[in-house]
Parts: structure tokens; C-alpha cells; sequence
């Protein structure tokens, strides 16, 4: 059965479902129609998250090594075979499984600056209606806790920018030829040279030209937060709508007004004070990281 040859393997909220998205045009490539299948994180542990939506968004996950190959039963003649799934750095099972099932493929990590990646996390589940506490500092300091009660890695804003033992852990198990790290910045600033990159990276034509138009998983606060529970959550208002509209027409209105929606987000600035907190918290994880990857991250130490 056909595995795949190549793995975004993460950050959260560093762009890869841009890149997913990007990487599905080229007629090279076959990405798995599942995006976050998480199967090298969950083989065979039934996942049991606790946090609000968690359920929801493991829904997709592949328990079985039968099912995972079967993402990728409609390969034809593509040359590079990948999915995406951003649950992978932080997981020292993941890690250990890819090199059990996969140990040539070629792995690809988007790195964010983590203070912006944290408070982008929480717009995220801000966005989503799943988010409680409307505060970036209570929730931050409910971190802990939320741990303690089986929340999901979404939720863990600031412990999932802690990337340097994560990426150690990864240059243990694979050849660092295999490895291609990239930072958030680059891919923002210019997003054609980074896809280019990783076609060469993972043997494809780099000369392909893709379609860059459309933005991908924006975080951000709603201007509209009553809207955009009633597009994010289950409701008696949706449940009429797929009672009296037909699907076709349904659709096309629930995607109208979600676009609008998105298109209408607002981008509050971090409080200057949990900014500064969280930078000295990770300037030792920020160090570490620059002297492993030979990159220069001064930029992410900037108060």
C-alpha cells in the first residue's frame, strides 16, 4: 500500500494550511484529502480530549495504520506523496513512528515566532466560538490547569512554542538532509520563493505556477461575535435552514456569509505586558533554537 513520501509536520498556526492548499495544485503532487489525519500521533490510542471543540477537531484522525494508507489509495503516477499534520513536532510518538513507517521521508516545519503563534492560537479558538475566557492573560495563566484536565494541544498556547526540544528531537531520528525548516516570516513575505523551495525540496518541478489568491485558517476576533457562533456552532437557526433550503442553496449562503464574515475579522494588538511575559519566558527556548537550526531569531527577542 502507498505511504507517503513528505510531511508538513508543523507549527500551529505557521501557515501550513496555506501551503497544504498550495502544494494540492501542482499535478506532481498528491497531498491526502484529509488534512490532519494525526496518524503517527494517535495509532492505536483512541484520542480522549476534553477542551471545548476538541472532539470536533480530531474528528478526522486515523487510528489505524489500514486507514491511514488508504488516504492515499488514489495515488496515480505523482511523484511526491504528503500530508500535513501539525500535531507531529510536538510529539516525541509521532516522531518515533514516522521513522518506523517512513524513515526516508522528507519533513518540513514552518516555525512561528512563538508569541505571535500562542496569540494567534487563542484568536484561532477566539474565532471558533470555543474559547471561554476572552482575555489572552486569564487564558494563558489557565494553561496549566487546562493541561491538567486533558485539553487538547491546541490549547497549550504557550508550551507548544517551546520548539527547540521538539526540533532536537527530530534531528535524532532523521538525517537533517531530510529535514527542511522554514520561519513564518519568509513564507508571509515572500510565499512564492518558500513553495518554490519545497517543490525542489521534495522533487517536483519548483517552476510551476500556482494560485496564491486565497488566504487560509485567518485567526482573528470577530467583529461580529454573535454571527460567528451561529456559523461556527450547532444551532436551531442551522438545523431550520437544512430543514427548508436545498443543500446547493444552502451552501452557497453559508459560505457567503462566512466569507463575509472572515473578511470582517479584527486583529486586536497583544497587551505590550503579556507580550514582554512571554518573550523573556522563551528567550532561553528562542537561544537554543537559533544555535540548533543556525538561524538567526533576534528578531523574535525584539520587546
Amino acid at each position: 500500500m502507498t505511504m507517503p513520501n513528505f510531511l508538513i509536520i508543523g507549527a500551529p498556526k505557521a501557515g501550513t494550511s496555506s501551503i497544504y492548499a498550495y502544494l494540492q495544485q501542482h499535478p506532481d503532487v498528491y497531498m491526502s484529502p484529509v488534512k490532519e489525519p494525526h496518524f503517527f500521533m494517535v495509532e492505536n490510542e483512541k484520542v480522549n480530549l476534553q477542551g471545548p471543540g476538541d472532539q470536533e477537531r480530531f474528528k478526522s484522525a486515523v487510528y489505524q495504520i489500514e486507514k491511514y494508507q488508504n488516504l492515499f489509495s488514489g495515488v496515480t503516477d505523482e511523484i511526491a506523496i504528503g500530508e500535513a499534520s501539525t500535531t507531529y513536532l510536538g510529539s516525541q510518538k509521532a516522531c518515533k513512528n514516522i521513522r518506523k513507517y517512513i524513515p526516508h521521508a522528507k519533513l518540513i516545519a514552518v516555525l512561528r515566532n512563538p508569541v505571535d503563534a500562542a496569540y494567534a492560537s487563542f484568536l484561532h479558538l477566539v474565532r471558533d466560538g470555543n474559547e471561554p475566557i476572552a482575555d489572552f492573560s486569564k487564558a494563558l495563566a489557565a494553561e496549566p490547569e487546562r493541561i491538567q484536565n486533558s485539553w487538547g494541544l491546541i490549547w497549550r498556547y504557550q508550551q507548544r512554542g517551546l520548539y527547540s526540544q521538539q526540533v532536537k528531537n527530530y534531528f535524532s531520528q532523521f538525517d537533517r538532509e531530510q529535514i527542511k525548516i522554514y520561519m513564518y516570516d519568509d513564507f508571509k513575505e515572500t510565499p512564492e520563493l518558500i513553495i518554490k523551495d519545497i517543490f525542489t525540496f521534495i522533487g517536483v518541478d519548483p517552476n510551476f505556477k500556482i494560485d496564491m489568491s486565497l488566504k487560509h485558517n485567518v485567526s482573528g476576533m470577530p467583529k461580529n461575535l454573535t454571527l460567528n457562533r451561529l456559523l461556527a456552532k450547532d444551532n436551531s437557526l442551522k438545523s431550520s435552514v437544512k430543514l427548508f433550503l436545498p443543500s446547493k442553496i444552502r451552501n452557497k449562503l453559508y459560505n457567503t456569509v462566512r466569507l463575509w464574515n472572515l473578511n470582517n475579522f479584527k486583529k486586536p494588538e497583544m497587551p505590550e505586558a503579556v507580550r514582554n511575559q512571554l518573550i523573556n519566558s522563551y528567550r532561553d527556548d528562542i537561544l537554543s533554537l537559533q544555535d540548533l537550526i543556525q538561524q538567526d531569531l533576534s528578531p523574535w527577542l525584539e520587546l
